[in-house]
C-alpha cells in the first residue's frame, strides 16, 4: 500500500509537467493552478489498483480536467471582446522551474494563440504527442480514443495549426538592448526611436477583454500604426508611480507596466533580424492576477 507520504512525493515530482499540461490546454495561470490542485485531491483518493504507471495516471486527470473546462468555456471565448490572449507567464521567475528547454517553443504567445485553432481533445493530443512525448497508447487512454483515432486527430491538428514560423534565437543582450531602447522610447513618446526598432510588417495584438478603455479591438498593422498606438496608451499613464520592468514572459523578452506597484500591461516582444515584429498586449486585469509585485 502507497503512504501518502509517497503519493505525496510522487505528486511533487510530477507537478511541473501537470501545470505545463494544464497552462497550455487552458492559457491561464490561475486556472492551471486550481487544476492541479484539483488533480491532487483527486490522486490522493485514487483506488491503488487504478494506478499502474503514476506520471500518466497524473497526467490523465489533469488533461481530462482541462478538456472539460475548455469545452465550458467555449461560449465566452466566442463572445470575448476583443483579441484574446493567453494570460502571462513570467519566466523569470518561473512558475514551471523543472521545465526543459526544448518545451520554450510551445510556451510562446504565438505557438498558444494558434491552439486556439484546435478543438480541446485535438489540442490535448497535439501536446501530449508533439510536446511531451507520451506515446499513442498512453494519450489513447487518457483522451478515450484509439491509436488510430489519435493519430488521425495529430494530422488535423498539424492541419489546422498551419506551417509554424521558424524559431529564430535572439541573443539575449540583444533583446535586452532592443527591450531597454523600446521602453525609453514609449516613455518619451519618441516616434522616430521607436521607428527605429519595430519592424515595416510588425502587427500588435491588445487584449483589454472590454475591460480596458482605449484597448485595441482589432490588430494593429504596421510600424507607424503601432508606434503611435504604444506611445499614445504609454503616455496616459505618465506618473511618478509609473515603473517598467523588464521581463522574460512566456519565454521571450517583453515588460511589465505598474502604476503605484499594480500592474497595468505586460507586453511581449517577438524579435526577429534585430526588430520587433509582433508584441502582444495584455491589459485585463483579470490576467495579471499572478503577475508578480515589482521589485
Amino acid at each position: 500500500m502507497t503512504s501518502m507520504d509517497t503519493r505525496t512525493a510522487i505528486f511533487t515530482s510530477t507537478r511541473p509537467l501537470l501545470f505545463s499540461i494544464a497552462y497550455r490546454m487552458l492559457g491561464s495561470v490561475a486556472d492551471a493552478e486550481d487544476l492541479v490542485q484539483d488533480t491532487y485531491l483527486r490522486w490522493r483518493e485514487a483506488p491503488e489498483a487504478d494506478v499502474r504507471e503514476p506520471r500518466a495516471y497524473l497526467a490523465t486527470i489533469v488533461t481530462r480536467l482541462a478538456i472539460n473546462q475548455l469545452r465550458s468555456a467555449r461560449s465566452q471565448r466566442e463572445t470575448y471582446v476583443g483579441p484574446w490572449l493567453p494570460e502571462p507567464l513570467v519566466t523569470d521567475h518561473a512558475a514551471d522551474p523543472a521545465e526543459p528547454g526544448e518545451l520554450a517553443e510551445s510556451l510562446s504567445m504565438a505557438f498558444l494563440v494558434m491552439l486556439e485553432r484546435l478543438s480541446p481533445i485535438e489540442r490535448a493530443v497535439l501536446l501530449l504527442r508533439d510536446v511531451f512525448d507520451f506515446e499513442y497508447a498512453e494519450i489513447a487512454h487518457i483522451v478515450d480514443k484509439s491509436e488510430a483515432n489519435c493519430r488521425q486527430l495529430l494530422a488535423r491538428a498539424k492541419k489546422h495549426m498551419g506551417a509554424a514560423e521558424p524559431r529564430f534565437q535572439v541573443d539575449r543582450a540583444e533583446a535586452d538592448r532592443l527591450v531597454q531602447h523600446f521602453t525609453a522610447a514609449a516613455s518619451a513618446g519618441d516616434m522616430d526611436g521607436l521607428l527605429a526598432v519595430l519592424a515595416e510588417d510588425i502587427t500588435l495584438w491588445a487584449d483589454g477583454g472590454g475591460k480596458v478603455k482605449g484597448a485595441a479591438l482589432r490588430p494593429v498593422h504596421g510600424a507607424d500604426s503601432v508606434a503611435r498606438f504604444v506611445a499614445g496608451v504609454i503616455q496616459r499613464f505618465v506618473s511618478p508611480e509609473r515603473t517598467m520592468r523588464p521581463a522574460r514572459i512566456n519565454g521571450e523578452p517583453g515588460f511589465i507596466v505598474y502604476v503605484s506597484g499594480q500592474p497595468l500591461a505586460a507586453m511581449i516582444l517577438h524579435i526577429r533580424d534585430g526588430r520587433i515584429h509582433t508584441i502582444y498586449a495584455i491589459a485585463n486585469p483579470e490576467k495579471l492576477q499572478t503577475v508578480p509585485e515589482p521589485e
